[in-house]
């Protein structure tokens, strides 16, 4: 089985996808970054599972999940940038907001579900997903109090999830789209 992984959308992130009308669309790239503005996404290989989450009143819902294709520049990212003002990747300029114009960004090509914000996971789940580091050390999700996250941190970045846990989120996602 591959790796999986999750990555939080910003509040940020998530209304500039609603404002651009993304929602009910698949996006075909995401970006990954050097800098802290952007999380890198270390481990991930061609095969690799991402669910990108999104916290919004203590709830937290998968907004979708993206199979990792490839990490590399192809021909649908539009020309390189010939100055730090051109746009990084103008032929992804629809969802630039996933990450386009991060410090070092990276084009991730996936193959994902559609963006939404009505598939939340449930509480007794939050409580119980895992990840693991490098070193096999895993660890829960900090401040669930009563099925609801009272603070985002332990979920800012990109991190490594358990295979058990991992099977639980697909299913969340497989059950909203059926």
């Amino acid at each position: 089985m591959p790796d999986a992984f999750t990555v939080l959308w910003t509040h940020d992130t998530c209304r500039a996808l609603r404002k651009a009308g993304r929602v009910g669309e698949r996006p075909p790239v995401a970006f990954s970054g050097v800098h802290s503005s952007l999380p890198a996404w270390s481990g991930a290989r061609a095969g690799a599972e991402v669910f990108a989450l999104h916290v919004n009143r203590r709830v937290v819902s998968v907004v979708s999940r993206m199979r990792v294709l490839d990490i590399e520049r192809r021909e649908c990212c539009g020309t390189a940038p010939a100055t730090w003002q051109d746009p990084a990747f103008p032929g992804h300029d629809d969802w630039s907001m996933l990450g386009a114009d991060g410090c070092g960004a990276i084009a991730v090509h996936v193959d994902a579900t559609p963006v939404r914000f009505d598939v939340a996971i449930p509480g007794d789940l939050l409580a119980r997903l895992t990840w693991r580091n490098a070193r096999g050390r895993t660890r829960g999700l900090k401040y669930v109090v009563d099925g609801r996250l009272e603070r985002s941190i332990s979920l800012q970045g990109f991190y490594r999830l358990t295979p058990e846990s991992a099977d639980e989120l697909a299913e969340v996602a497989a059950g909203a789209l059926a």
